[in-house]
């Protein structure tokens, strides 16, 4: 499972689809100027040096073109720039061009037969990768079908005045039918593949946004209910206190010391929303943690059994289970991901392993692994991250087990158990 580094490591999935994508269609452009080229270069002598430079600069200028209109046209679809069609128009025109003055070449000779065949091979191919690039430009469908037919006649057109047959002439319209039809579809399969990685990348995101959203949203609403109602009754009695301190009553004293029991109350109870708020159920973690990844296409597997454990424990490893599921999603791009649960010599632990190793951090960076350091430091277990060195990311929590079921896993060091701040919700 071993992944490429530097700049191509550091690039999301859409952005390695399109610069595929992208480095194609320049290689599209090489290819036809090598197979075009290269039977002219090695028939010079027959050719002749002015007619053969002729011919090569020709396959030059129009496989240059092509790649500068692909790139263009990447760049437009991806709303970088503005559509090129000034440069499909002269993209059309120099293919057009190229076309006619290879025909032409090639009837001024005929009693050349490498002539004649080296300028049919051009022909046919710049008018096929010509269509093929011009497709990548066009957002209509039609439009590109329009495209095809359109060269597919016009090349058998051109045949005629050049002395071609029937027959001939309506092999050569086919031929280009064929081979810029392909290429055309190819341009058009290529474009709407990336739009949809891209749109998938967004659902992903927007997805993994709704659910942090929801959750504060649950959060926030379990929070009103607790302390809408005990606000409202301490308003009052604070009121009534104040009135009725205003007039001298001892009775105020009664209704103060009633404010602070129900403050003291609320208090109490907003830590019991927090603390079941903070509370995590490790097999249901698991299970979710299982789903989100497998849903975000990410090969996920998980062993060991995870009932048995202490509520503590459960708690704090559940949340190492869904700051890693976060992690895993957004900070990598993983493939696989193993986690794995095992009991032995008074501890459990879990690892976390992917194949998704962040380019851009170090090993342990972030406010959720320092988060859940804390929190495991709670109950005496520790946490390791980073890097394994084998393009793998290798998380790793270790948490002690009481000896008896009713005794509480020993602290590393007191800590208080203060709530996390809403920012650190994770899905």
């Amino acid at each position: 499972m071993r992944r490429p580094g530097g700049w191509w490591g550091r690039k999301s999935t859409p952005a390695k689809v399109e610069t595929y994508t992208r480095w194609s269609y320049h290689f599209f452009a090489l290819f036809e100027c090598a197979m075009a080229g290269l039977p002219v270069a090695g028939r010079i002598g027959r050719l002749g040096p002015a007619l053969a430079a002729l011919l090569l600069l020709l396959v030059a200028a129009h496989s240059a073109v092509c790649a500068v209109t692909a790139s263009r046209a990447l760049d437009w679809l991806r709303g970088r720039r503005d559509q090129p069609l000034r440069l499909l128009w002269v993209l059309g025109a120099l293919t057009a061009v190229v076309a006619v003055t290879v025909v032409a070449v090639s009837e001024h000779r005929p009693a050349d037969e490498d002539t004649g065949s080296t300028a049919g091979g051009i022909f046919g191919i710049v008018l096929v990768f010509g269509l093929g690039n011009i497709a990548l430009g066009v957002r209509s469908r039609r439009r590109v079908f329009a495209s095809v037919v359109g060269f597919a006649a016009g090349a058998g057109l051109v045949s005629f005045p050049f002395g071609a047959s029937g027959p001939t002439a309506l092999a050569v319209a086919a031929a280009v039918l064929l081979g810029g039809g392909f290429l055309a579809f190819t341009s058009v399969f290529s474009v709407w593949l990336l739009n949809a990685v891209y749109e998938l990348d967004e659902a992903r995101e927007t997805r993994t946004r709704l659910a942090v959203a929801e959750e504060r949203l649950r959060f926030g609403r379990d929070l009103h209910d607790v302390m809408g109602r005990n606000l409202t009754v301490i308003a009052l009695k604070s009121e009534l206190a104040v009135q009725l301190a205003q007039r001298g009553r001892p009775e105020a004293v009664v209704q103060m010391v009633e404010v602070q029991r129900l403050a003291h109350e609320a208090q109490r109870e907003v830590r019991e929303v927090v603390r079941g708020y903070r509370e995590a159920d490790l097999a249901g973690e698991l299970a979710g943690a299982q789903g989100v990844l497998t849903a975000a296409g990410i090969d996920c597997t998980v062993t060991g059994p995870a009932t048995g454990l202490p509520a503590p424990v459960q708690s704090a490893l559940g949340w190492v289970v869904r700051e890693a599921a976060t992690n895993v999603l957004r900070h990598g791009d993983a493939r696989c991901c193993a986690v794995g649960l095992r009991r032995g010599e008074g501890r459990v632990v879990l690892t976390v392993e992917n194949d998704g190793v962040p380019q851009t951090e170090g090993p342990g960076r972030g406010s959720g692994l320092v988060g859940l350091r804390e929190r495991l430091a709670e109950i005496g277990g520790t946490l390791r991250a980073g890097p394994t060195g084998d393009g793998l990311f290798l998380l790793t929590a270790e948490v002690p087990l009481p000896a008896h079921s009713g005794e509480a896993p020993p602290a590393a060091a007191p800590a208080a158990h203060t709530p996390l701040p809403l920012s650190e919700v994770t899905p």
